[in-house]
């Protein structure tokens, strides 16, 4: 089952301990220490350490992954978390694409179901609070939607060859590239010829054309 085990009792710093972590020098190991020297001291504080497992941003011994790094561009942080929290939260993200608008009391509901009694409500409600205040720090824009639109766009304007426009200019001939009208619409043909000498090979492709096409 994908979802963490892991939550912290002071949802409200969620939002201090990554801004901490953004202002930091990443450390070789991500550790209650280091907890500390970012501010930190509460023994609750250190709750956070598992998050930051359950999110992949640390291995099992707290060496920061990839996505830590990653996190630490600024202008990707929020999104980096977004994806975090999407794949640690999957199962919950399953049962709706769009979890992280959930209000607080239907991702308790939707827990207790996915846990199936093997949590508390205690637990439950400490992760329901973890999850929310994760959410309301990370960026659910969807970034991907947009630049997919933006490549389709600029993929049709780099073929123009295939847009359709009216004419009422007649076909009385078709060479190579040829326009012929059809319901008001010009289209442009692209014939591929055969590499070949004889002469009568080519008369007898454009005979074909004008009899099919005329």
């Amino acid at each position: 089952m994908a979802l963490p085990d892991s939550y912290t009792l002071k949802p409200n710093s969620i939002p201090a301990y990554f801004d901490a972590i953004l202002d930091a020098q990443p450390p070789e190991r991500f550790s209650v220490k280091f907890i500390e020297r970012l501010g930190f001291t509460s023994t609750n504080d250190r709750l956070f350490l598992g998050i930051l497992k359950d999110l992949g941003f640390l291995n099992r011994d707290g060496t920061p992954q990839p996505r830590y790094f990653n996190f630490m561009d600024r202008t990707q942080s929020k999104l980096v978390l977004a994806e975090s929290i999407r794949e640690a939260f999957s199962d919950l993200f399953a049962i709706n694409t769009k979890a992280n608008d959930f209000k607080i009391e239907d991702v308790r509901n939707k827990l207790r179901t996915l846990y199936a009694g093997k949590k508390s409500d205690i637990v439950i409600n400490n992760v329901a609070s973890t999850f929310r205040a994760l959410c309301d720090y990370a960026d659910f824009s969807p970034v991907q939607a947009t630049e997919t639109v933006q490549s389709q766009k600029s993929a049709d304007t780099a073929n123009p060859i295939q847009s359709q426009t009216p004419t009422r200019t007649p076909a009385d001939s078709l060479p190579m590239g040829a326009k012929v009208q059809v319901s008001g619409l010009q289209y442009h043909i692209n014939i591929v010829l055969p590499d070949t000498r004889d002469q009568a090979v080519y008369d007898a492709i454009f005979k074909s054309l004008r009899d099919h096409l005329a």
